[in-house]
């Protein structure tokens, strides 16, 4: 008896010490009211509720995942590492935004957004649902404030604009900004898809599939290296911890709108896993515009030990989009659907198949020191084809990013936050260009380029052909001290190196050509200082510095030269004597919230310089009557002064628990620019035709003090979102674009013009509710550009007479369904 006795009391002490009682209290966070009836979650089960005083206690067992989650309010989530612990739990209302959120990368201790010394702008759900969520201009323009998003087409040819970076004086037909996004850093789940050169290509990102957006704006060479614009953080959607569901939409719409999403999503304490394909397909708004893609994301995440966690990502993409081409200002103003006949009789258009993948390790080495390590690869394939001719890609870019991140407490009071780390990158491709003739079996089909009398084009022969290697290299480190009355120091510095290896395959006996080139850009110190004071948990002012680079990419500096008529082989032309961009901000602001945590506001002043601005010179054929150009090169033509003023609110005017009307959230934003040249000289050069000259002519144009082209002096946009009982939704949206000019002197055909003006209003329903235990549903339908507005997806700055891609010009209507079963 006394065996049995001894056995059940070792029985009860072993239960007593792997289940202990974890008691706490849950508290408003502005208000420190206790919440009664707060539910606490594991594992998918409710094991507890808190009581009036909003005490609580619950069995527990160390490192379960523990939800606490109160009605209208943001939920809490934890790995419990010691059972025994007191939990003060501070809960704040779904209207604040003062929650604690996640920064990508920042040396702050406190993730808040108060306590960042910078303009960052986040975005949830909340914003990306707001229409469709599949082209990403109707998040971001409408969003935040001081950036537009652009596309070419319907889905391809993406580009960021940050803080009006991206337009300056360009060349007809020069390498420019107005076909590569460059200047700024993207990642999509950590792996950059910006590539060692610099260049962002956005056609294989499947942005129905984003559930995470973070914008930093301004230099951000410090962490992200060749930022001299900002850097876009991306994290796909992630599952709902303690469910396994598996959820079908499918959304149509106007111009054949047809999307199809497949998701399986599971998540528990430790693991999770996202398996995401998406179908999506279009006609297009105006001729020649159609688009299909297909989409395959896996994301994966769990967690070995307590001090670990690994995370995965693979992601396919099969992605072609039709080209229109631009309008010439005629075309635009008149309201026309038809596309440019040199698009479209070559069949213009923009293929990419892409892979991307990614391993990230997270270790806590000491309570003080956490190491993050990824590994990332993508490869792409891809044949595009403009008014200009067929070019054909092929490159594999991969690296890594380490980061540190080191904690020291320096008294009860201060403490220090560290990280530092490293980036590399390299990337591998081969680009081919041809010409095009006309097809000799185009007579026979049924296409739309014989409605205009044009032949049909096919390709033809080659006309270019490079292998570049590009290597980058970037070392970061930022320190910020967080000392007593909420006042922070942030100081820190990234170093980066790029290299180019370039070699030209394309050459002919009689070509006079560089075979090989290399070129190096290193020592490109990018510095970042920043104060900034938190008063009362609530609101901040700060103030910082920051600088970054853009380094030319091989396009700048290499550039195939065709035969003269007249006299002359096709030659090619190397200039390594371009300097990498320089760009300095200066920037003072003010986060927080008021009216009883209400009212959420953003405000940020900020005066950048752009130096040694990359621009084309115009090199012109003399034996043209039209003087047409030849071919472009590169050069530092100046500086850009851009001082801007943005403004973000969002209130909860209106919230209830009992009412019919559960909230209503209006929000807002306004974006002032003042950008303009200074010191920027940029200049045309007829080559000389023997025997006729002797020497080139040049022209040389100021346009210092021109307002810089491609970007509106205003914006603002307003909106408000609104819940009602049974899980219905509506939101209504109005967004306003002043006019600006599309060239650095304000002229076309010698006249001063500006793109007109434009506001568009768009609205969406729509209801979310639970049907039983197992089903999820979601229901909604739009309506975008209500008032059958015109207005541009795109300008190309200084491309005339073609500059215009015209967006749908008459309302478009689309509707969904998302179904959803819960195992």
């Amino acid at each position: 008896m006394k065996k049995y006795s001894a056995m059940l009391a070792v029985c009860i002490c072993l239960s007593i010490s792997a289940f202990s009682q974890l008691k706490g209290r849950i508290i408003d966070v502005v208000t420190h009211n206790p919440l009664s009836g707060a539910t606490i979650t594991v594992a998918g089960k409710n094991i507890a509720t808190s009581s009036t005083d909003g005490s609580f206690e619950a069995t527990c067992n160390n490192g379960q995942f523990v939800i606490i989650s109160y009605v209208g309010y943001e939920s809490w989530q934890q790995n419990i590492k010691d059972c025994n612990q007191l939990l003060i739990i501070s809960l704040a209302p779904l209207g604040s935004y003062l929650n604690e959120v996640e920064i990508t990368s920042t040396s702050s201790l406190n993730k808040s957004l108060i306590y960042q010394p910078q303009s960052i702008t986040k975005l949830s759900a909340v914003e990306l649902k707001r229409s469709t969520g599949l082209y990403f201009d109707d998040v971001i323009n409408l969003n935040v404030p001081g950036v537009t998003f652009e596309r070419r087409a319907v889905s391809s040819g993406q580009s960021f604009n940050i803080r009006g970076y991206g337009n300056g004086a360009r060349g007809r037909n020069g390498v420019s900004s107005n076909f590569d996004g460059q200047g700024y850093k993207v990642y999509l789940n950590g792996i950059p898809v910006t590539d060692a050169e610099g260049i962002t290509l956005m056609d294989d990102i499947d942005f129905g599939s984003i559930g995470n957006v973070e914008v930093v704006k301004g230099p951000a060479g410090t962490l992200y290296g060749l930022a001299i614009a900002g850097a876009v953080n991306l994290k796909t959607v992630k599952p709902q911890r303690g469910k396994t569901s598996v959820g079908q939409e499918a959304m149509i719409g106007s111009y054949g709108l047809q999307r199809y999403t497949t998701t399986l999503q599971t998540a528990n304490e430790k693991s999770s896993l996202l398996l995401n394909y998406g179908k999506q397909k279009t006609d297009g708004f105006i001729q020649h515009n159609a688009s299909h893609k297909d989409f395959i994301n896996l994301v994966s995440e769990f967690q070995p030990s307590l001090k670990q966690s690994v995370i995965t990502y693979l992601g396919y993409s099969n992605s072609y989009d039709q080209r229109s081409g631009e309008q010439n200002v005629t075309q635009y103003l008149a309201k026309q659907d038809s596309g440019n006949i040199e698009y479209i009789k070559r069949n213009a258009h923009s293929h990419i198949v892409s892979f991307r993948a990614g391993l990230g390790h997270e270790y806590a080495l000491t309570r003080w020191l956490t190491n993050s390590t990824s590994i990332f690869g993508s490869s792409l394939t891809a044949d595009a084809v403009s008014g200009g001719g067929w070019t054909d890609k092929v490159s594999l870019n991969y690296g890594t990013r380490s980061v540190f991140d080191i904690k020291f407490a320096l008294s009860d009071k201060i403490n220090l936050n560290g990280i530092t780390g490293m980036e590399l990158q390299r990337q591998n491709a081969q680009t081919m260009g041809f010409n095009m003739k006309a097809d000799p079996l185009a007579a026979n089909q049924n296409i739309a380029a014989w409605k205009y009398g044009e032949p049909y084009l096919v390709i033809n022969a080659n006309t270019s052909n490079t292998v570049t290697v590009s290597s980058t290299c970037s070392l970061f480190t930022e320190w910020t001290l967080s000392l007593p009355q909420d006042i922070s120091l942030t100081a820190g510095g990234g170093v980066s190196a790029i290299k180019i290896h370039l070699e030209d395959r394309f050459n002919p006996a009689t070509a006079t050509k560089a075979a090989i080139f290399e070129k190096t850009y290193k020592n490109m110190v990018s510095p970042h200082l920043a104060v900034n004071k938190v008063f009362n948990k609530m609101a901040s002012l700060y103030a910082s510095y920051s600088r970054g680079y853009k380094a030319p990419v091989s396009g700048y500096f290499f550039t195939p030269i065709p035969a003269v008529t007249g006299g002359g082989a096709a030659t090619a032309q190397i200039d390594s004597s371009l300097k990498p961009e320089v760009g300095d901000q200066f920037e003072v602001g003010a986060k927080g919230s008021v009216l009883h945590n209400k009212l959420y506001y953003e405000v940020a002043a900020f005066s950048a310089k752009f130096k040694d601005k990359m621009t084309a010179i115009v090199i012109k054929n003399p034996n043209d009557p039209n003087g047409v150009t030849l071919y472009t090169i590169m050069a530092n033509a100046g500086t850009q002064d851009h001082k801007g003023l943005e403004v973000l609110l969002k209130y909860t005017a209106y919230q209830s628990e009992k009412g019919f009307v559960k909230t209503i959230r209006p929000f807002g934003n306004l974006t002032y620019s003042d950008f303009k040249y200074d010191n920027f000289r940029i200049e045309s050069i007829t080559k000389k035709a023997a025997p006729n000259q002797t020497k080139d002519s040049a022209v040389i144009t100021d346009y210092s003090g021109h307002v810089v082209a491609g970007v509106p002096k205003f914006t603002a946009n307003i909106g408000v979102d609104i819940q009602v009982k049974y899980g219905l939704f509506a939101n209504i949206t109005y967004a306003y674009r002043d006019a600006m000019t599309i060239t650095s002197n304000g002229l076309v055909a010698a006249v001063p013009f500006e793109a007109p003006a434009y506001s568009l209003l768009n609205a969406k329903i729509g209801l979310q509710r639970s049907l039983g235990n197992h089903f999820d549903l979601d229901v909604f339908a739009g309506v975008n550009n209500i008032t059958n507005t015109q207005y541009p997806i795109k300008i190309f700055v200084n491309q005339l007479p073609d500059a215009f891609v015209p967006g749908p010009a008459k309302a478009n209507y689309y509707g969904g369904i998302n179904l959803k079963y819960i195992f």
